[in-house]
C-alpha cells in the first residue's frame, strides 16, 4: 500500500480528536474502516503512530514526525488546489475555512452551506491561531475562526477584520474525589497544591495567560502533564493525578467535576478572521451572526451552564 493524501488527512484528524470515534464521524468513516486504514498505514510505515487506551489514542514519537510533515503537506496541497482554481473554471467556487473542531467552526460550516448552496464550503483544521492566520493572510484560507486571550489579542488591522464572535471565562476540571467538587465555584488559590495538566503552547498567548492569572493570585502552578489530548487530560483528572483549565463546554461526570473559577480571573475570545479585500469581506456580518449562533447553540446543547455564560458576556 502507498500513502496517499487521504492517509495524511487520516493521521492529522485522529491527532486533532485525539479518539478513533470522534475522527470516524468526522472523515465519514464507520470505526472499524478507521481503524483497518491506520492498521494498514502503520504496517506500511513500519511502526505505530498512536498508542491506544480506553481513554483514546496518543501520538508515538514516529506518529509525532508523520503528523509534522503530513500538516506540511496537506497544507501544500490545499496550496496547489487553491492555486490552480484561479485557472480553472470550477462548477462551485472553493470556500476554505480554517479553526479547530470545537464549538463554533463546524457548525459555521453547516450554516454556510445551507446560504452557499452553489459554494464549496472546505475546513481546514489547526490547532495554532497563528498559524491559522498565516494561512489566511497567505491566502490559504478564506476565513477563520480562532482564540486569543487577554493581553494577547489579535487586533484588526488595515489588511484584516477581526470580530468577537464570544467572550469566555475558562473553567477548571477538577477530580470528583476532590473536596472542592463540592463547591458551585472555585478560588483560583484555592488550587495552588494542586498538580496541573495544560494543553501545549499555541503561540497566541496560552499558557501564558494561564501562568500570569496564576501569578496574580500568588502561586506558580505545578505542571507535571502537557499535552494537547483532552481524552488524556480527562484520564489524569479522573485517576485525581492533576487539575486542569478547560472550556464550559467540556463534558463533566462523576470523576470529572466542571466548575466556573471564581471571579472569573482567566478569558479567552472566540474571533473571526477575515481579509478586508477577500471573497467573504461582504458577507462578513452576516457569517459572524452565524458563528455567534453556532457556539450558542454549541453551549446551550453541551454545557449545564449556558445561563451562567449569558449572563457573564
Amino acid at each position: 500500500m502507498e500513502l496517499e493524501v487521504r492517509h495524511l488527512r487520516t493521521v492529522a484528524v485522529i491527532a486533532e480528536t485525539g479518539s478513533l470515534t470522534r475522527a470516524a464521524v468526522l472523515l465519514g468513516l464507520s470505526q472499524p474502516a478507521l481503524s483497518v486504514r491506520l492498521r494498514r498505514m502503520e504496517e506500511e510505515i513500519g511502526a505505530p503512530l498512536f498508542t491506544r487506551s480506553p481513554a483514546g489514542v496518543e501520538l508515538t514519537a514516529v506518529g509525532e514526525y508523520v503528523l509534522l510533515r503530513a500538516r506540511s503537506i496537506l497544507a501544500a496541497m490545499s496550496e496547489l488546489r487553491s492555486g490552480a482554481a484561479r485557472f480553472v473554471e470550477r462548477a462551485k467556487p472553493v470556500i476554505t475555512v480554517g479553526g479547530s473542531a470545537g464549538s463554533v467552526l463546524l457548525g459555521l460550516a453547516e450554516r454556510m452551506g445551507a446560504e452557499l448552496p452553489d459554494a464549496d464550503v472546505r475546513l481546514t483544521m489547526e490547532y495554532s491561531p497563528l498559524l491559522l492566520r498565516d494561512l489566511l493572510a497567505a491566502g490559504r484560507l478564506d476565513l477563520v475562526t480562532t482564540v486569543d486571550y487577554p493581553g494577547f489579542e489579535m487586533p484588526s488591522h488595515q489588511a484584516l477584520h477581526c470580530e468577537v464572535l464570544a467572550e469566555e471565562p475558562v473553567f477548571v476540571a477538577v477530580p470528583g474525589s476532590d473536596p472542592l467538587a463540592a463547591q458551585d465555584e472555585i478560588a483560583l488559590g484555592d488550587l495552588a497544591d494542586h498538580n496541573w495538566a495544560v494543553s501545549p503552547p499555541n503561540g497566541a498567548g496560552w499558557p501564558d495567560c494561564f501562568h500570569i492569572a496564576c501569578a496574580q493570585h500568588g502561586f506558580t502552578p505545578e505542571v507535571p502533564y502537557t499535552t494537547p489530548n483532552a481524552d488524556t487530560v480527562r484520564t489524569l483528572v479522573a485517576a485525581g493525578r492533576a487539575v486542569a483549565p478547560c472550556q464550559p463546554v467540556y463534558f463533566g461526570s462523576e470523576d470529572v467535576v466542571v466548575r466556573p473559577l471564581a471571579g472569573n480571573p482567566l478569558w479567552q475570545r472566540h474571533v473571526m478572521l477575515c481579509p478586508r479585500d477577500g471573497t467573504l469581506a461582504k458577507r462578513l456580518p452576516t457569517l459572524v451572526d452565524f458563528a455567534r449562533d453556532a457556539y450558542w447553540s454549541f453551549v446551550r446543547e453541551h454545557s449545564p451552564h449556558y445561563d451562567l455564560l449569558r449572563a457573564a458576556r
